[in-house]
């Protein structure tokens, strides 16, 4: 007998053919995807999302720019000068854009399966529906600026007018409090320092500390290494490192800088890292 793998005989011969007549196969009724990734960034505009509704400029958002009155100095009598009156309102502005996934679905395919199916070729079809438009939004989030028929990406929202003179229709070399603070780091490896000097320089520039910041998981390793070094292991008193069922913990999942949890996002090009308020930020 001719011998193949396992315990099945060799490809092509007769005992393999007459086996694969009368022997049913064993199968996993899963569908494994291997595609895609998980990603932090999503994963905040999802949890803070809300229902949009269409018209033209669709989603406007209210900002003050500039400031509505001044303070004087005054003294015993209380008085003060006439106060003007200034703009210091304008309506950020952004269009609704539209992503379409067609799932074919062919009729005699479905007589086939039906009742007979190891995995539904239209559950699967869906689910993939779901996962091809996230990670198409998850691209264009880290990479698109110009085609205005997708997401403006982080590129676009956080610039200081390089990639995006106009964002939500409002002009940031007129209006340059509309730029966002970018640092160009040079060769650097980040390390836990010059994280927190762009934190503090974030902070400075937009009054508030973001809430996490996301890079590309080459850049977050290297920053992962200015920590690993510095570890320290507790162990209960009487016992060793084998006396815990769960082993001595190592290396972290958030990357934690002046109270800013660091993560890695696999979309986020690498060399560059974003500070993002989430308070600010949904979809």
């Amino acid at each position: 007998m001719p011998i193949g793998g396992g315990i099945i005989p060799a490809t092509g011969s007769t005992q393999y053919t007459e086996l694969t007549y009368v022997t049913r196969r064993a199968f996993i009724p899963k569908l494994v995807v291997q595609l895609y990734n998980s990603t932090p960034l999503m994963a905040a505009l999802i949890a803070n999302s809300q229902q949009a509704s269409g018209g033209v400029s669709s989603v406007t958002v209210p900002v003050q720019g500039a400031q509505f009155v001044n303070a004087q100095w005054s003294d015993y009598s209380g008085s003060f000068n006439q106060p003007s009156v200034q703009q210091g309102a304008f309506n950020a502005e952004f269009d609704l854009k539209l992503m379409i996934a067609p799932v074919p679905f062919l009729g005699m395919e479905g007589a086939v399966q039906q009742d007979a199916a190891i995995i539904p070729l239209i559950e699967a079809r869906m689910n993939d529906a779901t996962n091809v438009m996230m990670d198409a939004m998850a691209t264009a989030l880290y990479t698109n600026y110009t085609n205005t028929q997708q997401f403006i990406g982080l590129p676009g929202a956080i610039d200081d007018g390089t990639n995006l003179t106009t964002y939500g229709n409002i002009n940031r070399s007129t209006y340059t409090w509309w730029k966002s603070k970018v640092y160009n780091a040079g060769n650097v490896n980040p390390t836990r320092q010059n994280i927190l000097q762009y934190i503090s320089g974030t902070v400075k520039r937009g009054a508030e500390v973001p809430t996490f910041g996301v890079c590309g998981f080459g850049t977050w390793t290297l920053l992962a290494q200015d920590y690993v070094g510095q570890e320290q292991y507790v162990i209960t008193p009487g016992n060793g490192f084998d006396g815990d069922a769960n082993g001595p913990q190592a290396a972290f999942r958030a990357l934690m800088v002046a109270g800013v949890p660091i993560y890695p996002d696999p979309y986020c090009p690498e060399g560059t890292v974003y500070f993002l308020n989430s308070n600010y930020l949904s979809l």
